[in-house]
């Protein structure tokens, strides 16, 4: 039990920590300075592991590790589609 608390409370503060990001991306609406091939790399990995965690919350288990993997997909997945926007926009 306490190894799922911390694992709901390490991921929910992985994911919120994207949200800076993803302001100041709107603010600005400048991505020049972000890899996209990067984020691409994080939202391939992340995509794989929520493969993974999908598969462990079948079985009865990890379903804090889902939760929280699904946050991070929806975060990185929001920069990356910002990159594309803003790099669309300013050609």
């Amino acid at each position: 039990m306490l190894f799922t608390v911390m694992q709901l409370i390490g991921g929910i503060i992985l994911s919120v920590g994207w949200i800076p990001q993803i302001l100041q991306i709107i603010k600005t609406r400048s991505v020049a300075d972000l890899s996209l091939k990067s984020y691409l790399l994080m939202l391939l990995g992340i995509a794989l592991m929520e493969a993974y965690a999908v598969n462990l919350a079948a079985q009865g288990v990890g379903l804090a590790f889902l939760i929280t993997n699904t946050l991070s997909l929806a975060v990185v997945s929001t920069v990356v589609l910002l990159i594309i926007r803003y790099r669309a926009g300013s050609r």
